[in-house]
């Protein structure tokens, strides 16, 4: 079922009234804040990084459809099998096609904003597969049978009690299990995964085009896992994850890092190159890149939306969003939340339905002035929002209600007429919409350009 602007709100008032929520939030945030700052301190000048990443991925997504093709011809050369996915659709046939040549059974995937994207675990567990989320965040998730709530901490609204407790309901530990132990208790469950995994599947946080590789970060070494025992290793990759040179990740690893949690780099930085190779002892016998489209094709013919392929998914703009902050990451209904999400969502995924994301935002630009590619994302929320109109996406009474708002703000005169006892009764009779969780407005006696005039003159 589609989710709906009304379910939205409906979402969004219960979450924003919760204050248990709001202090999980807060604290975990906090927490995130306190050691960003630090990690900012290993670049001399901060600012031209961020520019100078931007302007990377600015060559690499205008120069996408080479920067790919040149990708697909070095990784082939090394064994890996190259495979282009149109849609969500095709991504998944393409799966279970290797998974059924593979035999598998179990499957082993590490942290993977693309395969929440497509409904991976839903699909394989359709077809009789089991898949195993290996990321501890993740793990914890889909225990509780909930998806992702942020795009880099999976499991940030629960708290330590709240681990403790759906461990013992699900595993049957100590409910009052420090998260010492229950990180233990998770690492021997998944090792066992490891050996029992025909086949392993992981994301990529950067496709890197000269050498034909896949960087993975992560801090707990479950991607290097998960695409390392299993025998069959499947990447799936959003097609903007491309960075032209092994070079660049230099600044981008680092920037990841400080971004994403406040690190200066992250514990485990990989670039797989392809499957095993001759005289090599380990790694999967075959390999296959996915490389998704599934409407980031529509992001980049808009030339004003296609700035927001640049982004790295650190998910700083989620931890500096208010509006994210109090209705929380499962109330957008999507696998892209924040400000990022709003902004992406409702080109990958139909404006008419997600077009109620790009007012999901109080336009205070905090989100831009975090992003560690100076993605312009307040500014392009303001154009979805255009972009819908645009489109016919708007209802005739919203729009009859801005041109009269229009007529009356381009005639000062015809404001200053209206008495304020009249202004405030024709704004409270008419906006519903903003009365129902706001108080009444009340307009001063005299307007400002009154007051104005009557002080210097006409």
């Amino acid at each position: 079922m589609k989710e709906t602007a009304s379910g939205f709100i409906a979402k969004s008032t219960i979450k924003a009234a919760d204050k248990e929520h709001r202090r999980k939030i807060n604290f975990n945030i906090g927490k995130y804040n306190a050691v960003v700052p630090q990690g900012k301190q290993q670049f001399s000048d901060l600012d031209l990084a961020r520019e100078r990443a931007k302007n990377i991925k600015w060559k690499a997504i205008e120069t996408l459809d080479k920067q790919l093709e040149t990708f697909e011809a070095i990784i082939t050369r090394r064994g890996t099998k190259v495979i282009w996915a149109e849609d969500e659709s095709q991504a998944l046939e393409a799966i279970k096609k290797i998974c059924e040549e593979k035999n598998c059974k179990t499957l082993v995937k590490s942290k993977s904003m693309v395969t929440e994207e497509i409904h991976l675990n839903d699909f394989l567990e359709k077809h009789g597969i089991i898949s195993i989320e290996t990321d501890l965040g993740e793990y914890i998730q889909q225990l509780d049978g909930e998806p992702p709530y942020h795009i880099v901490t999976p499991a940030m609204h629960k708290s330590k009690e709240d681990v403790a407790k759906l461990f013992a309901e699900k595993l049957g530990t100590d409910p009052k299990a420090t998260p010492s132990q229950l990180t233990q208790v998770a690492r021997e469950i998944l090792r066992e995964k490891y050996v029992q995994a025909e086949v392993g599947v992981t994301g990529a946080n950067f496709i890197v085009t000269d050498i034909g590789g896949i960087a993975v970060t992560e801090n707990e070494g479950n991607a290097r896992l998960s695409c390392a025992w299993p025998k069959t290793h499947i990447v799936i990759a959003g097609i903007e994850k491309v960075i032209p040179s092994i070079t660049d990740l230099a600044l981008f690893w680092p920037l990841l890092a400080t971004f994403g949690t406040g690190q200066k780099i992250t514990v485990y930085n990989t670039i797989i190159s392809g499957p095993r190779q001759q005289r090599e002892t380990d790694g999967p016998e075959d390999m296959y890149v996915i490389l998704l489209d599934n409407g980031r094709t529509t992001i980049l013919a808009d030339e004003k939306q296609r700035e927001s392929l640049y982004c790295i998914r650190c998910g700083a703009c989620l931890n500096a969003c208010p509006v994210y902050k109090n209705i929380g990451g499962h109330t957008y209904a999507t696998a892209y939340s924040g400000p990022i999400g709003s902004v992406i969502t409702p080109h990958l995924r139909g404006m008419d339905d997600w077009k109620h994301l790009s007012y999901a935002s109080s336009l205070c630009g905090n989100c831009t002035e975090v992003c560690a590619v100076k993605i312009n994302l307040h500014e392009l929320l303001l154009e979805n929002r255009h972009e819908a109109v645009e489109e016919g996406y708007s209802s005739f009474s919203e729009r009859m209600a801005w041109k009269m708002w229009k007529q009356g703000m381009l005639r000062r005169k015809w404001m200053n007429m209206a008495k304020a006892g009249t202004k405030s009764w024709v704004v409270n009779s008419l906006l519903k919409g903003w009365k129902k969780h706001r108080g009444d407005l009340v307009f001063p006696k005299k307007s400002f350009n009154e007051l104005w005039q009557e002080k210097v003159g006409k």
